[in-house]
């Protein structure tokens, strides 16, 4: 593989909240060093090691307090009955976190639903239908064969895992002959990180990442044939349906991209993406010399990524979050403590740096309302 971008000392896990500035700073810590594969296009992080990134211990999810992701997640939801007639039926979710998706699915198409996650908190989700409902704490394996039902989803957990042909074949070994199962799976798009030099959106724990001819290739590669496949979400998230086959598929999806367009595009962010760190520096730089009070809003991984890579400091006051269950925390890193929006009442921001820009509306409107007009500055 090919090294193409190197982030040292970073967070082995960007997810996790913690209780003080002390403990947020000195957690563990290590390099990702990305390496490019010129024959397939993969790309991932050749010094990651799964030793250290523990999943057992679950973060408030930031996405499912903004009605514009949970409208997606709906939408999503409903796509996958609808196509595939998925109603009075199993569904297996892999890496469910706290199960609110499985439970829309459940939900809508009145189905049967198995949640596994090794930081799922069983009894923690108020269903409707907790009858349909059974999470199971533990990593996913073959011993969860008979689990595998209708539908197989798998959401934001493919980049997470290092062995990621070894995980896609062994679902397809547990499947069997059962042509008519459904497998959905969501992962970040990554040649959207490239093309935008999105720095923010690389870090420790996500270490495979996919555009879509690649994640094509390894679909293909482990017997299974292509039945959908698109960007959503602003074109942030890869989404993959597909079916079961005898033998490795040859038929290549008209959306997939090219090896070669992949590596231009790698090629490009090598070039860009010192320049835009160093540019970020810079504005930090001139905010703190001209005393601007400056918070950043939303405290997800993208937040770590943007934080631990700029070394922020001082120039970067608070982070502000709408999930109340992260209010109070400190995340990983640089240490900086977690808000209720409801504190820039009294804080009064000059300065408001949006980690994703897709809230940009719902950000104007809750400052708005507290009569707040700060200069928001979107990541992009």
């Amino acid at each position: 593989m090919k090294v193409f971008y190197e982030a040292h000392n970073v967070p082995i896990n960007s997810c996790l909240l913690f209780s003080s500035n002390k403990e947020a700073i000195n957690f563990s810590r290590g390099d990702v060093i990305l390496g490019f594969c010129s024959t397939c296009g993969f790309i991932t992080n050749i010094a990651y090691d799964s030793s250290k990134v523990d999943y057992s211990t679950l973060a408030p999810e930031e996405q499912g307090s903004s009605t514009t992701f949970n409208a997606f997640a709906t939408r999503l939801a409903r796509r996958l009955i609808e196509t595939y007639n998925i109603k009075n039926k199993k569904v297996l979710e892999i890496g469910c976190g706290r199960g609110t998706f499985l439970e829309l699915l459940c939900t809508i198409g009145k189905n049967h639903g198995v949640g596994i996650d090794p930081s799922t908190i069983t009894g923690e989700l108020k269903s409707t239908i907790p009858n349909n409902l059974l999470f199971i704490r533990d990593y996913f394996s073959a011993k969860y064969k008979k689990c595998l039902g209708d539908l197989v989803c798998c959401r934001h957990t493919l980049e997470h895992i290092y062995e990621t042909t070894d995980f896609i074949k062994s679902i397809r070994q547990m499947i069997g002959n059962k042509y008519s199962t459904i497998s959905f799976f969501e992962v970040p798009d990554t040649s959207r990180i490239l093309k935008e030099v999105a720095f923010w959106d690389i870090y420790y724990e996500h270490c495979s990442y996919f555009t879509l001819g690649s994640i094509s290739r390894l679909f293909r590669l482990n017997k299974f044939k292509i039945e959908y496949l698109k960007k959503d979400y602003f074109n942030q998230y890869l989404l993959i349906d597909s079916k079961p086959l005898n033998n490795p598929s040859q038929k290549i999806h008209n959306l997939e991209e090219s090896v070669e367009l992949t590596a231009k595009n790698v090629l490009e962010f090598t070039i860009n993406s010192q320049k835009k760190i160093k540019k970020w520096k810079n504005l930090l730089n001139q905010i703190q010399k001209k005393k601007k009070k400056t918070i950043v809003w939303g405290s997800g991984s993208k937040c770590v990524g943007f934080m631990t890579t700029l070394n922020v400091k001082n120039e970067i006051d608070y982070i502000v979050d709408i999930n109340p269950l992260r209010h109070g925390k400190f995340i990983p890193g640089v240490g900086k403590q977690i808000m209720s929006p409801t504190f820039l009442s009294s804080y009064k921001p000059d300065i408001v740096i949006v980690m994703n820009p897709v809230y940009l509306e719902e950000i104007k409107k809750d400052l708005s309302s507290m009569k707040l007009f700060p200069k928001l500055i979107p990541c992009n």
